[in-house]
């Protein structure tokens, strides 16, 4: 007989509709202070041929290996990240150097540093560049000895005023399900910023969840060592280090960081036997924060604000790890009205900021589907269809609706559920006292779910099924694609906010031609959604981009 839990995995339906995923280990008790030898794996790509010409070179094993980032930018700072891989025997440290320039050749240089690495840290560099000018694209490039890393381009926030602002969304990247299509089409996008809303990788041994791409290493991931090796094989990735290369990331994480339908006190699939969860989690924090460019000014805590001047606010929040109490069924609910998904500190933190914001746009980002996902029942009533989501807090949602009601333009960003959706969020969608979706009356906000970069939905009639029943029993569900990868663009002006989202064909080597799929307008001080048939033009002043993009490595 197969195991549910195993059924679920092999048929793509993890983490979707009334399914729970699956996934977790153990940690190795290794402190997280500790120097650790360099384990990752940087061995060449063991097909290096690609469709559109003659094999290419083996992957360097030394030097730049894993490309270059940058992320949390405001008006005079932002993060860039790379990370040096030395020769053995192995030093104890190295020093790397950074040039920051205004030209893609390097020419008009505006900052110089040295930092030095160490095993400490996974030999990994982040540096806060300092004293730069408000809404400008800068070029930089790190060096240590003879190696010299990808140029990459980056871009500080506005401090004031900006007619006009475009932001990539993307989540879920299962590097077993597939090929990053998705990031190599983002980095060729003029966009000022990438939000990336959770499971930039995933924790599950080679197998246990896809099987187009083998895992490094080959087991769940529970150590330091192991979330190490996880990320160096996905920066190795060259359609991973080209949208990286060329575009800032805004960053927040969701279960498959540390380990699937993870909350506060534990996850689904960790118990006892694998050791304590808060030292599980405290060495996924520490990898997390070692290869993304972000800032964090307590340990595990990344909910954060950045402005992007007067029109946008982004509100980045954790609903996974930070405060969510443990996910309940549907017997339970309603039973403790104090039950949070971001815990009391951080629901106070973002009451206050929405209601302090004067930004025209308040953009959260966040992980899992705030608006309702309902299935009809038997007796003709309505019941959630995923606990996991803010459906399974629905005491908590009553709260984030009191903060946004009332609050100019708030526009929630969601991943997670590997699928397109456009939601109009209202209180009771059902009661047409409250909520007429005609007009869009009894809307406080909206909300828009990105699909996986590779993360399987449902495809075929069962897809469509799916979708039809959302439709069916959500009449504030405009959209839903489950079929689909792909990701959003979001489009902003003082008057409205333009979104557009795009599909590709296919996550196979063969596949990955991109379309624009619907599009949609938000105006200004009206919280609704009204369709869009085209998607918005780019800028016709986009900044070059950064040179040589690594080229792609498909197998044939």
């Amino acid at each position: 007989m197969i195991k549910r839990r195993d059924w679920l995995k092999r048929t793509g339906l993890v983490g979707l509709g009334t399914v729970v995923g699956v996934g977790c280990g153990d940690d190795d008790g290794t402190p997280i202070d500790a120097a650790v030898p360099d384990v990752s794996s940087d061995a060449p790509v063991a097909d290096a041929g690609t469709d559109a010409g003659p094999p290419l070179p083996p992957l360097p094993t030394v030097g730049f290996v894993h490309g270059v980032a940058s992320g949390d930018p405001v008006p005079d700072a932002v993060v860039l990240w790379t990370r040096f891989t030395p020769d053995a025997p192995l030093p104890a440290d190295a020093d790397v150097d950074l040039i920051v320039a205004t030209d893609a050749a390097l020419t008009d240089v505006v900052l110089t540093d040295t930092v030095t690495t160490d095993a400490s840290r996974d030999w990994t560099v982040k540096i806060d560049a300092a004293g730069l000018d408000p809404s400008t694209t800068y070029y930089f490039q790190f060096q240590s000895g003879a190696f010299s890393s990808l140029v990459g381009r980056t871009k500080t926030a506005p401090a004031l005023e900006v007619d006009r602002l475009r932001f990539a969304v993307m989540s879920c990247a299962s590097l077993a399900h597939g090929y990053f299509h998705v990031y190599r089409h983002v980095s060729e996008l003029d966009v000022d910023a990438c939000l990336f809303l959770g499971d930039y990788i995933y924790e599950y041994a080679t197998g246990g969840y896809g099987d187009e791409r083998p895992y490094e290493p080959d087991h769940e991931i529970v150590s330091i060592e192991d979330y190490r090796r996880r990320y160096a094989q996905y920066r190795r990735d060259p359609d991973l280090q080209a949208v990286h290369q060329q575009h800032p990331f805004l960053c927040v994480w969701d279960d498959h960081e540390s380990a699937n339908n993870a909350h506060r006190d534990g996850a689904e699939n960790h118990d006892a036997s694998e050791g304590d969860w808060g030292a599980r989690k405290a060495v996924a924090y520490q990898a997390y924060l070692e290869w993304m460019p972000i800032r964090s000014d307590e340990p595990g805590k990344i909910w954060r604000k950045l402005s992007y001047g007067t029109m946008a606010d982004i509100l980045l929040l954790d609903t996974r790890l930070w405060g969510r109490d443990e996910q309940i069924g549907r017997a339970e609910l309603g039973l403790d009205p104090t039950r949070s998904i971001l815990g009391a500190d951080q629901e106070l933190w973002l009451a206050e900021q929405l209601a302090e914001s004067t930004a025209t746009w308040k953009l959260l980002g966040q992980q899992v589907m705030v608006g309702q996902w309902d299935s009809e029942s038997s007796d003709g009533g309505y019941i959630p269809t995923n606990y996991d989501q803010w459906d399974g807090y629905p005491d908590a949602r009553r709260r984030l609706f009191e903060a946004l009601d009332g609050v100019d333009n708030p526009v929630v960003l969601t991943g997670d559920i590997h699928s397109h959706w456009a939601l109009e969020l209202t209180a009771d969608p059902h009661d047409p006292g409250r909520y007429d979706p005609d007009t869009g009356m009894g809307s406080i906000g909206v909300e828009f779910v990105t699909s996986g970069v590779t993360s399987p939905g449902v495809e075929g009639i069962v897809g469509t099924a799916i979708e039809n029943a959302a439709y069916d029993a959500n009449p504030h569900i405009r959209y839903v694609n489950f079929k689909q990868r792909g990701w959003i663009v979001l489009d902003l002006s003082a008057g409205e906010l333009l979104t557009d989202y795009f599909v590709v064909d296919g996550v196979r080597a063969d596949q990955g031609e991109a379309s624009f799929a619907i599009g949609y307008t938000v105006a200004s001080g009206l919280p609704r959604l009204v369709e869009r048939t085209a998607p918005s033009p780019a800028r016709t002043d986009a900044p070059p981009f950064a040179p040589d993009p690594p080229p792609r490595r498909l197998p044939r």
